[in-house]
């Protein structure tokens, strides 16, 4: 009796306590600015407003979520389709002696390098490409560290796809093209989608790269735009709640559309 009573309870009190921020966020971004700058922890608007908001349209933040959109799944959508050769190269394919090693370790050391190192580098590779602030520029830069992830993350679960229904559909006469295109793609469809949250994620939230590649203001993407709204003089909580709020949505409902084969995924449900 004490454990039926007892786990709901842990239950809602832990989910309670995550919600407890959130609707602080959502709570201030509609608080006059006299509300959220005083001394009262309200977490509710005495007097709501959505003033916030409309500052936020006037600044064309459509247009800055539209640019994360289309850099977040660019982004992604490369890394994918560059690491998955990449992954299953290295798991199938017979390498060089360590060459495998070798690889693996070069894409870690520029995975865990920092963002900065390679700054410069980067800048004139764009430069001497065209793509300095623009978006297919910022998509081609985001690879320094999506690609490596997704290299890291695929290797694992294409190891859990059994060589067997390879060698079956060989015996059918099936081509490497046509193995991974109907056997090895659909069985492992959880680890691509739970691949591919994590990088939209990371790609969504990056923000060095983008404020040095990117200079025009109609081209900024989430993380710029809100660097610009805390400055020497103020800080603009009101409209930085807002847009807490607003891109968190399309995370949340990303996860919720993909939320089965992502469960899938994060379970080794591939075997």
């Amino acid at each position: 009796m004490w454990r039926k009573i007892l786990h709901p309870a842990v239950v809602y009190a832990v989910t309670g306590m995550m919600l407890v921020p959130l609707i602080w966020m959502v709570g201030t971004s509609v608080k006059p600015p006299m509300e959220y700058v005083s001394l009262s922890a309200a977490l509710l608007p005495d007097n709501p407003t959505l003033d916030h908001y409309e500052q936020l349209m006037a600044d064309d933040i459509t247009g800055k979520v539209v640019n994360s959109l289309i850099v977040a799944f660019g982004a992604t959508f490369l890394a994918l389709t560059a690491g998955f050769p990449a992954a299953y190269a290295l798991v199938r394919l017979k390498l060089p002696r360590r060459f495998d090693t070798l690889f693996l370790l070069f894409v870690l050391v520029i995975k865990l390098s920092p963002p900065i190192v390679l700054a410069i580098p980067l800048y004139q590779v764009l430069r001497l490409m065209g793509l300095l602030d623009t978006l297919p520029g910022l998509i081609l830069v985001y690879q320094v560290y999506a690609l490596p992830f997704a290299i890291w993350m695929l290797i694992g679960f294409i190891r859990d796809v059994s060589l067997s229904y390879e060698e079956a559909a060989m015996m059918d006469g099936a081509g490497l093209f046509t193995r991974l295109v109907t056997v090895v793609v659909p069985i492992m469809m959880p680890g691509l989608t739970a691949t591919g949250v994590f990088l939209i994620i990371l790609c969504w939230n990056e923000f060095i790269y983008a404020l040095l590649f990117i200079q025009t203001p109609s081209k900024f993407t989430l993380p710029t735009y809100i660097a610009t709204l805390i400055t020497e003089d103020e800080t603009f909580w009101g409209r930085l709640t807002a847009i807490g709020f607003l891109s968190s949505l399309p995370i949340l409902a990303l996860v919720g559309v993909v939320q089965k084969g992502l469960t899938r995924g994060f379970a080794g449900g591939l075997k």
